[in-house]
């Protein structure tokens, strides 16, 4: 150990301190962090999803009936035979009108809400809370208030109450294909539970815009209304409104809760592709390959449709390839 001397008496150097050791143990350790966390979700969505997922293409390709654990193989059958003898055509053709309608419905009515919940100078929480509230009830529950209270076909259901007042007769709004009221139940039922979610998205994308841009705009001449909207609040939107919109093309097409429990399985003038699925694998037929195929070919069909829409609104081009 080297000395100093100080007025004459030596006296120890100072130590050099050590270099510090990297810390071990699981708070110095972030992989096997990572993997603490992220592995039991995981392996659920390998167990719950791919696994099932990868079931599913293997059983469109066999002869499942009665059975999950097929050996007959029969190629493209259960393709061809979804495609031609079932009535999984009629229905997408029917849902993607229904798509094209509600979509673009829900679109404006969230970001109606949207605006109108941001521009509130007290009671924000309040009407935010308010309007996403739906979102935590079921489909099937509200599916059932829909049918037995609000839409009931009898006259002491509240629609028909309603319309009583005027003098107009009693409406089957859903027993009766003719004039198809029972398209009003559903969408209002979307509409009611959808809205609140794609609000709160809207909402977070509204104030996330820098307020530069209109004071800018005010300089300039712009007036506070539609110009704004047009020129700055709905282009700022646009990453926002793709996803939304994706999203709910993507609900479209899983339509199946409250069309079950609203319009039931019988009724085949307003089948949706899940339905026509759940007929096909769970029905008295069994037929788990000929459901599977018929899984397949939606699956592709959202995943198409997903693309072109992406393609269509530049979803994840950066800012600069706008």
């Amino acid at each position: 150990m080297s000395t100093t001397t100080t007025r004459g008496v030596a006296q120890p150097a100072p130590a050099k301190a050590s270099p510090a050791r990297p810390r071990r143990g699981l708070r110095g350790n972030a992989t096997l962090n990572f993997w603490l966390f992220t592995g039991p979700f995981l392996i659920g969505l390998v167990i719950f999803v791919f696994v099932p997922i990868a079931w599913s293409v293997w059983l469109s390709f066999f002869d499942a009936r009665y059975t999950v654990t097929p050996s007959h193989f029969i190629g493209l059958d259960n393709y061809k035979q979804i495609l031609t003898n079932s009535e999984l055509p009629g229905s997408l053709v029917t849902f993607s009108a229904f798509a094209a309608f509600i979509v673009p419905t829900t679109w404006a009515l969230s970001l109606g809400l949207a605006l109108l919940v941001d521009r509130l100078r007290f009671m924000r929480a309040f009407f935010r809370s308010v309007f996403f509230l739906p979102t935590a009830v079921s489909y099937v529950a509200a599916a059932l208030i829909w049918k037995m209270s609000i839409f009931s076909g009898v006259r002491f259901g509240l629609a028909n109450t309603v319309i009583g007042w005027f003098g107009a007769d009693t409406v089957a709004w859903i027993s009766n294909p003719t004039p198809p009221w029972y398209w009003l139940v559903i969408v209002t039922l979307r509409l009611w539970i959808q809205s609140g979610f794609y609000m709160i998205l809207f909402l977070a994308a509204l104030q996330n815009i820098p307020a530069e841009l209109y004071e800018a705009a005010a300089i300039d001449g712009a007036k506070r209304g539609w110009q704004t909207f047009r020129y700055i609040t709905l282009p700022q939107l646009r990453a926002t409104s793709t996803a939304v919109i994706l999203l709910l093309l993507i609900a479209a097409y899983q339509a199946f809760d409250e069309f079950f429990n609203i319009i039931g399985q019988k009724a085949t003038w307003a089948q949706t592709p899940l339905m026509v699925l759940y007929k096909s694998a769970l029905g008295t037929s069994q037929d788990y390959g000929a459901g599977s195929a018929g899984a397949v070919i939606l699956s592709l069909l959202i995943c198409l449709v997903t693309l072109i829409q992406g393609k269509f609104m530049g979803f994840g081009r950066g800012e600069d390839s706008k």
